[in-house]
């Protein structure tokens, strides 16, 4: 794991640009010996390579594509999984094919690439899930994602149990508003991801199973353990 004596094979998804090359930069300057960084476009992949990562292309909505980046990928000691999808839209106007597309990606996909990669992960790795605080309570603005989030919540701590006798830990990080191209054109503060991607990096290396990476995240995990339902209430009413 970078931050100790052996530097780790990492595989980031969703690494062409905002959180995930965050994390992808942050892995090299830690000292990782590979980080697979996965990208849908061309000139994103271009662009990994030349930062000295492994570019691999994958749509977590296509099984080939996932197989053949674990093949390629091979023995993993931490997976990041990172990539999602979001629309914006109210529940009961949203596209379906949109919702289909956030569970798709966020849930099945996600659970796939996992699935595909853990016959050659050894003993001591570590999957990490990159959730949100919309796991934890919905915004009207994000329905289809907020409950998307709130699947791979529950499937994240699903998957503890059944890993720990590999020794595998499985790490859920939920951070609150990142400057990416996410949030573009939403007013609101919102962390670094450079920031964000080091603070994931030194919680998952002092060992946490829930990090919460940024001043946002910090705060809001503070309300949400004291008082759920006035987190619920906070999310609710997000303006779009």
């Amino acid at each position: 794991m970078p931050n100790d004596s052996s530097p780790a094979t990492a595989l980031v998804t969703g690494a062409g640009r905002g959180l995930g090359r965050a994390l992808v930069d942050a892995l090299l300057a830690r000292g990782a010996v590979r980080v697979y960084a996965t990208a849908r476009r061309p000139a994103d992949r271009s662009r990994l390579a030349a930062a000295g990562a492994i570019p691999l292309s994958l749509d977590l909505t296509r099984p080939a594509e996932i197989r053949a980046a674990a093949a390629a990928a091979g023995a993993v000691d931490l997976l990041v999984n990172n990539a999602g999808a979001a629309a914006f839209a109210p529940l009961l106007s949203a596209p379906r094919a949109d919702i289909e597309r956030e569970i798709a990606t966020n849930v099945l996909g996600t659970l796939d690439l996992t699935r595909a990669l853990l016959p050659a992960m050894p003993a001591g790795a570590i999957v990490v899930n990159v959730l949100s605080l919309l796991s934890l309570a919905a915004t009207p603005a994000m329905a289809g994602y907020s409950a998307s989030k709130a699947a791979a919540h529950s499937m994240t701590q699903a998957l503890r149990p059944a890993l720990a006798e590999r020794d595998i830990r499985v790490v859920g990080v939920y951070p609150g508003a990142i400057d990416t191209d996410m949030l573009a054109g939403v007013e609101m503060v919102k962390a670094d991801p450079r920031d964000v991607a080091e603070a994931i990096l030194d919680g998952v290396a002092a060992g946490q199973e829930d990090v919460f990476p940024d001043p946002m995240a910090v705060e809001m995990s503070g309300i949400w353990r004291t008082d759920p339902k006035a987190f619920e209430r906070a999310f609710a009413a997000l303006a779009p």
